[in-house]
């Protein structure tokens, strides 16, 4: 039977990687699908699957939303895990929210730190944790490169697959929130930097008052 199966099928060495999963970090087929799903074993990006719950696609006891009641509820999930997550675990380069209906994408929140290190500790600790009443299911994910991920046409506000697209449709978060949130790091950086400037007319000002006397 294993080699009638192996005949139509093939072995796992004759199989090969599977494009959407090394993409996205998940696949439509699942475990039914017909190519190599291999998980990493060290990752920047962590994804916490079906984490968001929408409340306009769940009964969430939230009743009927508006546009603006929905994205500030959206950004208030958001916060809430972002900021958590980068106390407790680590700096987090970037947070990211599926749009998609799909079961293998709906709800998924992605998040890359800064430190693989940092990745791998948030993945220990969070499949022993709960949120809004439900397990945490978590796990390092295969994607790097957010672009390669996403469906472009959806970006352009021209995808025809709608919500079942199997690339990534990326919830925004309010402008306000963004600065908030990754604001902050930027005027990090920037007092981090030294003040090259100030350096530099400091010392045009130390040498002219040199050659004055």
């Amino acid at each position: 039977m294993a080699e009638y199966l192996a005949s139509i099928f093939g072995t796992e060495k004759d199989k090969v990687n599977c494009s959407f999963y090394f993409k996205i970090g998940a696949c439509r087929h699942g475990e039914r699908c017909s190519r190599l799903h291999n998980k990493p074993t060290f990752s920047q990006t962590i994804v916490l699957q079906g984490l968001y719950q929408n409340p306009q696609i769940n009964n969430t006891g939230i009743g009927t939303v508006s546009d603006v009641e929905m994205q500030e509820h959206y950004d208030n999930f958001f916060e809430e895990v972002f900021v958590e997550l980068e106390e407790k675990y680590g700096s987090i380069e970037e947070m990211n929210v599926c749009d998609n209906l799909g079961d293998h994408l709906v709800g998924n929140v992605y998040i890359k730190f800064h430190k693989e290190e940092d990745a791998e500790k948030a993945v220990n600790d969070l499949n022993n944790r709960w949120f809004n009443g439900q397990p945490i299911m978590s796990e390092l994910s295969t994607v790097t490169d957010f672009r390669e991920a996403c469906c472009r046409q959806y970006e352009m506000g021209e995808c025809t697959r709608g919500g079942f697209c199997n690339f990534m449709h990326l919830k925004p978060i309010s402008r306000e929130l963004r600065r908030r949130l990754y604001g902050r790091k930027e005027k990090k950086k920037r007092s981090r930097s030294p003040p090259t400037r100030n350096r530099r007319g400091g010392s045009r000002e130390r040498h002219g008052r040199e050659r004055r006397h």
